[in-house]
């Protein structure tokens, strides 16, 4: 018995997962210069100005220890995190008023490892990554527009832009040496 459910039952999941997971059960990976720069499905910290940040994290994105800060909405600690948060996002952003921060950009996800954003959360630092890069905001725009994916059906799932994705196009688009 605990061959057949310490086995078996592992070899059904992989055996499933390489036929009817995305990349055959692996994890997509992405490569940037014919390396790999990082696992797309797991979220990257990324604080300078000329890449897109993502959402915070309770565990500095950490996959060996996923999870939340657990603190409550209304914990005093909690609250003076997220007001810290969006301080700082102000201040990279001094062309955004409090009410525009969206919330996701400064409140950590359940996991710590949301590797995306919404459209939105990647629209309000465009300007930001323009400005930092030397590039036209348009240019910017156009590929957060180009790397959004939709929810599949149109009805199933949010739609997202993953922040590795999108940093590694930035940098296919602008090599670090011509900046």
């Amino acid at each position: 018995m605990c061959l057949l459910l310490g086995v078996g039952y592992v070899l059904v999941l992989r055996l499933a997962a390489a036929v009817a997971g995305p990349n055959g059960g692996q994890a997509e990976v992405a490569v940037l210069d014919g390396r790999v720069v990082g696992a797309a499905n797991v979220g990257q910290v990324f604080t300078d100005p000329r890449y897109f940040w993502g959402r915070p994290s309770a565990v500095d994105c950490n996959g060996a220890g996923s999870g939340g800060s657990n603190k409550a909405t209304t914990n005093p600690e909690y609250l003076a995190e997220v007001e810290q948060r969006v301080e700082a996002f102000l201040e990279a952003h001094p062309y955004l008023l409090r009410g525009e921060v969206p919330s996701e950009m400064v409140t950590a996800s359940g996991s710590g490892l949301d590797p995306d954003i919404s459209p939105r959360g990647a629209r309000v630092q465009v300007r930001r990554v323009a400005e930092a890069r030397g590039l036209d905001p348009a240019v910017v725009q156009h590929l957060v527009d180009s790397l959004a994916v939709r929810p599949w059906l149109g009805m199933f799932g949010t739609e997202k832009v993953n922040v590795l994705k999108l940093n590694v196009a930035l940098e296919a688009l602008q090599p670090a040496a011509t900046r």
